[in-house]
């Protein structure tokens, strides 16, 4: 019996913080769709509500550098919130958690290393790079 009054004492806080984020959902749902007007207009149905007509269509071709150079961010990124993570705890690691990272970091450079002797950090494609080279012979 005691336990489970030392539980109920325990959980209540959080059961009333749970209503209350649902509650505070509710009135952020319902009442913009009170206090807000309704017009339908074809400048309304427009992608973007900017008063500029938009011209040509939405969809074009964004090119491949720009996708692997997000990977490349993603991947790096992630490799600080690592870093991060040991760098907090790096006293109570020791040398075992140094070393740990260490071959981590390391890993991290051969890849980049590999990455930039493959070309796959270029920016230009290799029929770019002709053309360039056409233009100006150097």
């Amino acid at each position: 019996m005691a336990f489970e009054q030392q539980l109920a004492s325990h959980i209540w806080p959080l059961a009333v913080f749970l209503l209350l984020l649902i509650g505070l959902i509710c009135v952020m749902l319902t009442l913009p769709r009170l206090l807000g007007g309704r017009r339908t207009s074809r400048a309304v149905n427009e992608p973007y509500e900017c008063g500029i007509v938009p011209v040509g269509s939405a969809h074009f071709r964004i090119p491949i550098p720009f996708y692997l150079f997000a990977i490349f961010f993603v991947i790096f990124d992630l490799e600080v919130v690592f870093l991060f993570a040991w760098a907090v705890a790096v006293e109570e690691t020791g040398w075992v958690g140094f070393i740990e990272a260490l071959v981590f970091i390391v890993i991290l450079f051969v890849a980049l290393v590999y990455l930039w002797r493959v070309g796959a950090l270029d920016w230009r494609t290799q029929r770019q790079k002709l053309d360039l080279q056409k233009l100006d012979p150097r």
